[in-house]
């Protein structure tokens, strides 16, 4: 189980899991057909705590970012189970700890 704060020189400090997704080339045109899913998934998972925030890098053809409050274990079956990642829209997806000092 993720420990909900750290404690790094005196600082109390959340821990987050950055997840990051490189997609398709050509995600925007076959990303319509997983959409719904996606986002569908996306919303389960922010009703029960574990993705805080999430959404497209600009332009979306270079791939999102989601921020999850989730052991290494949560996060990583997140990542596999997601329907862009299942269907293929997502090339690479790589998971890195954000150590939080503040926060709003």
């Amino acid at each position: 189980m993720l420990r909900a704060q750290r404690v790094l020189l005196n600082v109390p400090v959340t821990v987050y899991r950055v997840l990051r997704y490189d997609y398709v080339p050509d995600v925007l045109e076959k990303r319509p057909a997983f959409r719904p899913a996606h986002l569908d998934y996306i919303a389960k998972y922010k009703e029960k705590g574990m993705v805080r925030m999430g959404g497209a890098l600009d332009p979306a053809s270079d791939g999102a970012m989601i921020i999850l409050k989730a052991d290494k274990a949560d996060a990583e079956k997140f990542a596999k189970e997601d329907p862009y990642v299942v269907n293929g829209l997502v090339t690479k997806w790589s998971l890195q700890d954000w150590n939080v000092v503040v926060e709003a």
